[in-house]
C-alpha cells in the first residue's frame, strides 16, 4: 500500500490510500464533516445497514470480487432495514470477504472505501460536498498524470543521452586508425592480412595473441559495418593490384577507403535499419 495521499475539500482533509493500483478514499473522513468526530462511526454504520446500501455493495463485489462470499450477503441483505440488524464495516467485511472496503489502523486510521464506494456514501450523507469531493480527487489524479509523464520524459531523456553516449563509444571503437609508418613499411604475406590492417588495424595472427579467449578468426567478430567496408575493399584492392601499386602504398590507400566508408556507415540511416 502507498503512502497517504490527503486532499482538502471545502476545508476538511480527506485521506485516500491507493491500494493494489485502486484509490480508496478514507469515508470516516468525509462522515466528519457532516456530524463530527464523535459520530462518524455511527453514521457509517447507519448507511452500511440500509438495505439499498446493501444491495450497491453487493453488486460492486460480485462485479470485482470473485471471492465475494454471496450466501453471507444474501443473509444481510434479507435482514436489512429490521430494527435489531446492526452492522458494521469490519463485519461485512470479515463475514463476506468484501475488498471495496477496509477498516485502516494506526495514523489516517479510519473506514475506507474503493472511489465509487466513496462517492455513493457521499451522495447519501452531503451530495454538495461530493461535487467538490470529485473536483479535488480529479485535480490530485491530474498531478498524479502529471508527474508520471515529467518522470517518463525524464527516463526517455536520459536513455537518449546514454543511447548516445553508447553509439558514440562503439562509432570511435568501429572507425580505423590511420596505419602507422612502420605498418606501411612492412611486408605482409597475403592479401587477407593487408586488407585486415587497413580496416582492423593488426593481422590475423596479431588479433589471436590478443584475443587467446575467443575462437574463429577476426573477421568473424566484424561488426555489419566493417563487413561491408571489407567486401569494397576487396575490389578496390583488385584494381590497385592491376596498376602495379607497391604493397606499402596499396595499403595506405586502402586504409583511407577504409576510415571514409566506416564514417560514412555509421551515420546511414539505411545501415541502421538493416541493423534493427
Amino acid at each position: 500500500m502507498s503512502k497517504a495521499k490527503v486532499i482538502k475539500v471545502q476545508g476538511s482533509d480527506i485521506a485516500i490510500f491507493t491500494k493494489d493500483k485502486n484509490d480508496f478514499i478514507c469515508i470516516t473522513d468525509i462522515a466528519k464533516t457532516k456530524h463530527g468526530d464523535s459520530r462518524a462511526a455511527d453514521v457509517i454504520k447507519n448507511w452500511i445497514r440500509s438495505r439499498s446500501t446493501l444491495e450497491f455493495l453487493g453488486t460492486w463485489e460480485q462485479l470485482y470480487n470473485p471471492g465475494f462470499k454471496v450466501v453471507e450477503f444474501d443473509h444481510f441483505k434479507m435482514n436489512a432495514g429490521l430494527p435489531s440488524f446492526v452492522l458494521s464495516p469490519g463485519t461485512w467485511v470479515q463475514k463476506t470477504q468484501a475488498i471495496g472496503i477496509y477498516v485502516q489502523k494506526g495514523k489516517y486510521g479510519g473506514t475506507y472505501a474503493h472511489k465509487d464506494i466513496a462517492f455513493e456514501f457521499c451522495s447519501a450523507i452531503n451530495p454538495v460536498f461530493k461535487l467538490f469531493l470529485i473536483k479535488e480527487f480529479q485535480r490530485l489524479k491530474e498531478d498524479e498524470s502529471n508527474q508520471l509523464k515529467l518522470e517518463w520524459n525524464l527516463q526517455r531523456t536520459i536513455s537518449k543521452i546514454n543511447y548516445r553516449i553508447h553509439t558514440d563509444a562503439i562509432k570511435e571503437n568501429l572507425i580505423p586508425k590511420e596505419i602507422t609508418q612502420v605498418q606501411a613499411n612492412l611486408v605482409y604475406a597475403n592479401e587477407a592480412d593487408l586488407l585486415n590492417v587497413a580496416l582492423f588495424g593488426m593481422t590475423a595472427k596479431e588479433w589471436r595473441d590478443a584475443s587467446p579467449d575467443k575462437t574463429g578468426n577476426i573477421r568473424d567478430y566484424a561488426s555489419l559495418e566493417q563487413l561491408v567496408v571489407l567486401s569494397n575493399m576487396e575490389s578496390i584492392n583488385a584494381l590497385l593490384i592491376q596498376q602495379n601499386l607497391p604493397q606499402g602504398e596499396r595499403l595506405q590507400q586502402l586504409n583511407k577507403v577504409a576510415i571514409a566508408q566506416m564514417k560514412s556507415l555509421v551515420e546511414s540511416s539505411s545501415m541502421k535499419k538493416l541493423k534493427e
